[in-house]
């Protein structure tokens, strides 16, 4: 019998985005015109009780749209975490101005609000949080900086879908949210995203710039350079039966955490993600970072391969934006806390087809290795 691999993340396709494709297709209306797309959005900014969603062609051309739609340019400052995916860095770069790296906090994993404060400048405009592998930024803390130094937030929600602070979903908490439905995330278009806000004039530039700069009032007539960043009603037709069954994923995601929690447990020298009290975490991916001093058998890469022989994949943690050739600070080993968990950190199996057996599975090998 062959042996079962366990991947990562795998999206979990069924009937029912099978049929809408297929109903989409047969309607001929296949690019990005289509009455998925105007469903899509609707449905999701309802769901997260904002005014306004625009989809895009990815999350990372979400947050380039964003930056541009805020008039971010050249000479321009924004601080994003050092502990993030590259596409926060660089949709930053795209409209010509500088990504300033913060460090994280060493609990939750995401940027450090109290050491934001240190690094604005004149020359900034705004603050990126991400919310990582599924947990939320202190995003309370992060806009009364804002609206002290007149600055927009921008969410990064690409991993954080349905994820709560205080009740308010994320992405509802600063001027603009972006998320990504790449084939990993919680819920999928294959490629994708969405850009919300409550801003009618930031929603209508958006607008604007992702339909190749096109007036809305005389067709094919481009005042501004724009650009072709929208999604095709086929894709948006999978994130409309996706989105159904979010809060479903959710719920999964958060048992898995449970179930590797529970299995994990005599496990000292390892800590797994921590959600803040204020928050709901939506546990993307179940992380580990391993304590250094004390895993004496494997370390973090040793592991990686171990498991990889029992056919579980898993990945290490993202790293440093300040460690690119094209971001490199010869400082930036001031983000200690980012640091370390980018040397230590694991991303376990985390996908919502996951059975208990499996977590079972996954842990054994971990106790036997760690232990």
């Amino acid at each position: 019998m062959k042996k079962k691999n366990i991947l990562v993340a795998e999206p979990e396709i069924g009937k029912d985005e099978l049929n809408n494709v297929i109903k989409a297709l047969k309607s001929g209306w296949i690019s990005s015109r289509g009455e998925y797309i105007k469903k899509f959005e609707k449905n999701f900014a309802k769901y997260l009780g904002v005014k306004y969603a625009a989809t895009t062609s990815s999350g990372t051309t979400g947050l380039h749209l964003a930056l541009l739609a805020l008039g971010i340019k050249k000479g321009d400052e924004v601080i994003i975490p050092d502990l993030t995916y590259i596409a926060t860095a660089n949709a930053v770069a795209y409209v010509g101005a500088k990504p300033v790296m913060v460090d994280v906090e060493p609990d939750y994993w995401c940027i450090d609000s109290q050491k934001i404060i240190k690094a604005i400048t004149r020359k900034t405009k705004v603050i990126i949080p991400v919310h990582l592998y599924g947990n939320v930024a202190e995003m309370e803390k992060i806009m009364k900086i804002a609206k002290e130094y007149n600055l927009f937030v921008i969410e990064d929600v690409a991993e954080a879908h349905g994820a709560e602070y205080k009740g308010k979903k994320a992405g509802s908490l600063a001027h603009i949210g972006v998320f990504s439905f790449f084939g990993n995330k919680i819920i999928t278009t294959g490629e994708g995203g969405m850009v919300v806000t409550n801003n009618k004039k930031i929603y209508e530039r958006v607008n604007f710039l992702k339909n190749q700069g096109q007036s809305t009032k005389k067709r094919y007539w481009h005042p501004e350079i724009g650009f072709n960043y929208r999604m095709t009603n086929l894709q948006a037709a999978i994130g409309c039966a996706q989105l159904k069954k979010l809060n479903f994923f959710i719920n999964k995601k958060r048992k898995i955490f449970q179930w590797y929690k529970k299995n994990l447990a005599d496990l000292k020298n390892i800590k797994l993600n921590t959600q803040r009290k204020e928050t709901k975490s939506v546990y993307w991916m179940v992380s580990l970072v391993l304590n250094k001093d004390s895993c004496k058998k494997n370390d973090r890469d040793n592991l990686i391969k171990i498991l990889l022989k029992q056919g579980i994949e898993t990945r290490t943690f993202f790293y440093l934006i300040s460690e690119m050739p094209m971001y490199y600070k010869k400082n930036s080993n001031l983000n200690s806390v980012a640091r370390k968990l980018s040397q230590n950190g694991l991303n376990l199996p985390s996908g919502s087809i996951l059975k208990e057996k499996d977590i079972e599975v996954i842990c054994e090998i971990l106790k036997k290795n760690l232990l």
